[in-house]
């Protein structure tokens, strides 16, 4: 498969994930960009964020126009975070690649991690038929 094939089929699975289950591409973007293409990390954590400002303003209308969207959440969340972006990209760029790679592997294992000890323990809750937990 030709790297612009990847490209696209990655774009269209990394879209349609962020969405239905609102995460971010990057998650599918970076690593897909750094280890299957090739791209240096940093290049790959740009590539990423270029793509999904796009991605990103057409999934939110979408759940905006259904009310899915708390924006007292959202406001500080947004305006806190363009701060966090400044910093974080110059950090980033001040990074050694390999470092970046790791932190952002750890940081996905970080994640998966919590996601799997979480659902374990909403799994092992056991509902009476009245809807209370017992």
């Amino acid at each position: 498969m030709t790297a612009a094939i990847v490209l696209v089929v990655v774009g269209i699975l990394a879209g349609m994930l962020a969405g239905s289950l609102g995460i971010g591409g990057g998650v599918i973007f970076v690593p897909v960009l750094a280890v299957v293409v090739g791209l240096e990390q940093a290049v790959a954590q740009g590539t990423s964020l270029a793509v999904i400002a796009p991605m990103a303003a057409i999934a939110t209308y979408a759940h905006v126009r259904y009310g899915r969207v708390d924006w007292p959440s959202a406001m500080p969340v947004g305006i806190a975070s363009i701060a966090g972006a400044a910093v974080g990209a110059q950090a980033a760029l001040a990074a050694n690649p390999l470092l970046l790679r790791r932190l952002f592997a750890g940081l996905l294992v970080l994640l998966a991690t919590r996601l799997v000890v979480n659902e374990l323990r909403h799994s092992r809750q056991v509902t009476a038929p009245d809807g209370s937990a017992r």
